[in-house]
């Protein structure tokens, strides 16, 4: 896959998204499909109310036809790419069918936990059971060394939990304007020059395409946001992303790449257990990125500071990688 290829699905994802978003915003406007902001929120975010969400279609849409479309030109789909597809398109119809409950249907908490859960667990299943028809390493490869840990038959437990974890991960960051659309792009970018490496090319293909079609949703998704990912977006980018890091043999290393994912939910987490133990929280608000927004720090500071923060934590482990 030369830079070319590379150059190639990544102009072509980003113009399907570009393209996409002029023609599907407009459309979730007329249909009235507008966000709700929650009460407790940083004040500053209730004028955004009413900004048209399920804008995940957007760049699901682009990544699913431009991976089939390129795939195809360039020789490189495989059962690799079908599995990767599965869990994109999967995890955004869980989260279509939450954003489309809430916003539609008004019903405020969308799909409960468990119902996600069950759903997210079902997409792991059959992704598990198409790798198992090939030959597919049960091992956690430890970043950087030659040590492996086997899991066997408790592999399918850890992919649960890792689709699952990062799935939800994604969505949690997602609560600025192009956070997670930047993150996300930068996360998948890093993981594409990983699959070149190992030449893994079908991974590589569709990594790069979701970069571009994340590039392309940022056009009207930076702030001021004309369009939001909801659900249908988010739980899509982070099950794919965990999808990407299982097939390539570096899940731990999504650790690192995915810091800021993971930082985020840390600071849910923390928050949760400091207040139900003594009352108290540690943050003036989670996720950690609304802690900063009350602390005085504008959106753009927060989102453009993060992604800093993603960009090293992407280009480190590539550099150490070559080098």
């Amino acid at each position: 896959m030369t830079l070319v290829t590379t150059l190639t699905a990544i102009v072509v994802a980003f113009i399907f998204s570009a393209i996409l978003g002029v023609f599907i915003i407009p459309t979730l406007r007329r249909m009235k499909f507008g966000q709700s902001i929650r009460e407790e929120g940083p004040e500053a975010h209730q004028q955004k109310a009413g900004t048209p969400t399920m804008g995940g279609l957007i760049f699901i849409i682009s990544i699913v036809a431009s991976t089939l479309l390129l795939s195809y030109i360039y020789g490189v789909m495989t059962t690799q790419t079908v599995v990767l597809l599965l869990v994109l398109v999967g995890f955004a119809i869980i989260g279509f069918l939450d954003d489309f409950i809430i916003v539609v249907l008004k019903r405020n908490l969308g799909l409960t936990s468990l119902q996600k859960l069950i759903g997210q667990i079902i997409v792991a299943f059959a992704a598990f059971f198409l790798l198992k028809m090939g030959p597919f390493e049960t091992t956690v490869v430890i970043p950087f060394t030659e040590f492996k840990i086997e899991l066997g038959i408790f592999y399918v437990a850890f992919l649960i939990f890792w689709l699952v974890g990062f799935s939800n991960a994604v969505n949690i960051t997602d609560g600025l304007d192009g956070l997670v659309a930047g993150t996300s792009s930068i996360a998948f970018g890093a993981f594409g020059v990983f699959a070149l490496i190992y030449g893994q090319l079908d991974i590589a293909m569709f990594t790069f395409v979701v970069t571009g079609a994340m590039l392309g949703f940022m056009i009207f998704n930076v702030k001021p946001a004309k369009v939001f990912m909801g659900d249908t977006g988010s739980l899509a980018l982070g099950g794919a992303l965990a999808m990407v890091s299982v097939l390539i043999k570096q899940e731990i290393l999504l650790l690192i790449i995915g810091i800021v994912f993971v930082v985020e939910t840390l600071s849910v987490i923390i928050q949760v257990i400091s207040f139900k133990t003594t009352g108290k929280r540690v943050f003036k608000m989670s996720p950690i990125h609304h802690h900063f927004e009350l602390s005085g720090w504008s959106e753009w500071k927060v989102v453009l500071v993060f992604w800093g923060i993603a960009f090293l934590a992407a280009v480190v482990p590539v550099l150490m990688e070559v080098m």
